[in-house]
């Protein structure tokens, strides 16, 4: 089971949703770099959806405190690897018992059980959404190596089922969660200040990249950038213009627009799961895009 990301600045995450805890490592941070931790808790706050509507009854308790173990002192990076964990607080296994003879319906529970001849039903273990929160930490440093070299990187839910109009999408997802079921959404992200030059041709090209590693994430099951599947409908005296930043897989200075596509949960009430679950998954997975855009980036320029 593949649990790294990256070769330069490489990330590995460990724990199951209903575990002691979740956290990661990473190696190849260089020394000397000032870790702004309010900015982390911030990122955590996010993922979190505290106070959003839709969200999940645990990640509205779950604190999500980060130990930090090694690698970081006096909030300086040693150069050395740095291992940091997030305790399961409000961590329920019981919810999930009836879980150890059956298989949810659009889960991976059946798939993970014939592959290595055992699961974790505990809430689905590593497939557990749980799992980004480090991804959520590891990126924040990240992200906070690629401000000094002048990149930013923002993303925001642009869509919620057919809805585009961001005041309405609370009440979208509301209308959702009253009938038991859940909604997707679509993920905007831009990339500011990015040099020309990050990626190569064929089969490093930036943009396979960042495909991979927003595919990585639960839930998302698209992913495009530039123009995108709406240019199909396009000739190409009218897009021809449009690159999204990146041309022939290499960054050509100008900002980069990338979407991801996140389904609906498939674990709701109505389909007759039981659990503490998201109306709607998109609107918590924003920082983790940001994210493991950030670890994709640094892995460019380490």
């Amino acid at each position: 089971m593949a649990n790294t990301f990256g070769n330069k600045w490489s990330f590995t995450s460990f724990g199951e949703s209903h575990g002691v805890a979740i956290g990661g490592v990473l190696d190849g941070v260089p020394a000397g770099l000032h870790i702004d931790f309010d900015t982390i808790r911030e990122e955590l706050e996010r993922r979190s959806g505290k106070g959003m509507v839709g969200t999940s009854q645990r990640a509205q308790h779950e604190p999500d405190e980060v130990e930090w173990l090694s690698g970081v002192l006096d909030g300086v990076t040693l150069g050395t690897p740095i291992a940091f964990i997030i305790r399961n607080q409000d961590a329920r296994p019981e919810d999930y018992e009836w879980l150890k003879h059956t298989y949810r319906e659009g889960h991976a529970d059946k798939v993970y059980e014939q592959k290595y001849g055992i699961r974790d039903w505990r809430g689905g273990g590593r497939a557990s959404a749980r799992e980004t929160a480090a991804r959520v930490v590891a990126g924040s440093i990240a992200k906070q190596e690629l401000a000094a070299k002048g990149v930013t990187i923002r993303a925001a839910l642009v869509q919620v089922g057919a809805e585009t109009d961001p005041a309405k999408f609370a009440d979208t997802i509301a209308d959702y969660q009253r009938e038991g079921d859940s909604i997707g959404g679509i993920i905007e992200c831009r990339i500011y200040g990015l040099p020309v030059g990050i990626g190569e041709p064929i089969f490093d090209k930036l943009q396979a990249h960042l495909a991979f590693a927003m595919m990585s994430i639960n839930a998302c099951k698209g992913f495009e950038y530039g123009t995108g599947f709406g240019g199909v409908t396009q000739p190409g005296s009218a897009i021809n213009h449009i690159s999204g930043g990146i041309a022939g897989g290499i960054s050509d200075g100008s900002e980069i627009i990338f979407r991801c596509v996140f389904k609906p949960t498939p674990s709701t009430p109505k389909a007759g799961i039981k659990g503490r679950h998201d109306a709607c998954v998109a609107t918590r997975a924003v920082p983790v895009v940001e994210a493991m855009t950030a670890l994709v980036l640094v892995n460019y320029s380490a």
